[in-house]
């Protein structure tokens, strides 16, 4: 007689049978998984979860020194950032490669990454569906390199980064927080190549942010 049927009959007859409490037993024991960049990279790399997956050539995981004081975030890849890999390949590489020398940094001493993995048809601003669905993805990276700092490089990625529908110009007035790590907000750099006289905002929001980081 197997297991099954004898509890049938048993409980026929009013006799309670104890059974272990094997999930319980289990959870006691077993230890959690601790993530790593690797299984996370990984996920990027093989994620279906959107439509993005069906149009991309690569979907672009995170760059730079994985424990960097100095996150950034960005918004979406472009087609060069695709191809390359990596944030800030196109257009605006000459002038972020600048701002980061004025900080007396480097891609190797920093993070980099976008709030989106995959790039969208056409560079189109990505949807709300495709930010949220990748938000786990961007949340992992920044436990992962627990920076001092992250940057929120443009509107996209601060109204994502911070869940806020203020403008650019309003949030990068203030000092926020991602949990416990101070937040900057600043403008693209494709929108001051756009935009050349905006230079001097941006090194007054990246002066106040070092400000904030060496206190």
């Amino acid at each position: 007689m197997d297991n099954a049927t004898r509890l049938q009959y048993l409980s026929a007859m009013g006799i309670d049978v104890w059974l272990p409490r094997v999930a319980d037993s289990i959870a006691e024991y077993v230890e959690p998984v601790q993530d790593s960049w690797e299984a996370l990279n990984t996920e990027i790399k093989n994620c279906q979860q959107c439509e993005l997956c069906q149009t991309r050539e690569q979907a672009v995981c995170g760059s730079g020194h994985q424990q960097a004081d100095l996150l950034w975030v960005t918004d979406a890849p472009s087609l060069q950032d695709e191809q390359q890999g990596a944030a800030f390949s196109d257009q605006t590489a000459e002038l972020f490669d600048e701002i980061l020398r004025a900080m007396q940094l480097d891609r190797k001493s920093i993070f980099m990454t976008h709030s989106v993995k995959c790039r969208p048809d056409n560079d189109k601003d990505p949807k709300v569906s495709e930010l949220d669905t990748c938000a786990a993805f961007l949340e992992r990276e920044i436990a992962l390199v627990q920076p001092k700092m992250i940057f929120a490089v443009g509107r996209i990625a601060a109204q994502q980064l911070l869940q806020s529908k203020l403008t650019i110009t309003e949030l990068r007035q203030e000092q926020h927080q991602y949990g416990v790590i101070p937040v900057t907000v600043i403008y693209h750099p494709a929108y001051l190549l756009r935009k050349l006289t905006e230079k001097p905002v941006m090194w007054q929001d990246l002066q106040h942010a070092l400000s904030v980081l060496n206190q």
